[in-house]
């Protein structure tokens, strides 16, 4: 697996922040510089408007699939462990097609097994 942030920041602004900021000090991550936005665009997550883009969390499979796309505000933050939460189950999913994570599934919890008989009973099946 490979992260990369991108944004339309330019490099140099993207280790002012690095250097500068606490949060981001551990930060092992690539960081893409975009000043034409030309990913923004392509992800549609630039707004032509304000000429900012907004905020995209995009996951692509290592075969290229796109797999989960979340796009927030531009002042809006994220919670990185929930971003982490999602990548495992991704990956879980990835290896077991035919389950299904619920909300605040974390590795090792119970998966749901989709079928015509969980429609309207999904309480109870994680209730067991």
């Amino acid at each position: 697996m490979k992260v990369i942030s991108v944004s339309p920041d330019t490099k140099f602004a993207h280790l002012a922040w690095r250097n500068s900021e606490k949060r981001l000090h551990n930060v092992r991550f690539t960081m893409g510089a975009d000043p034409a936005g030309a990913a923004s665009k392509l992800f549609g997550v630039y707004d032509d408007f304000s000429g900012l883009a907004r905020r995209g969390t995009i996951i692509i499979s290592p075969e290229g699939k796109l797999v989960s796309v979340e796009v927030s505000y531009y002042n809006m933050g994220r919670d990185a462990g929930e971003l982490v939460r999602r990548l495992k189950a991704i990956t879980y999913l990835a290896k077991h097609p035919d389950e299904a994570c619920p909300a605040k599934w974390q590795p090792g919890q119970q998966t749901l097994k989709p079928s015509e008989k969980m429609v309207g009973h999904v309480f109870e099946a994680m209730n067991k």
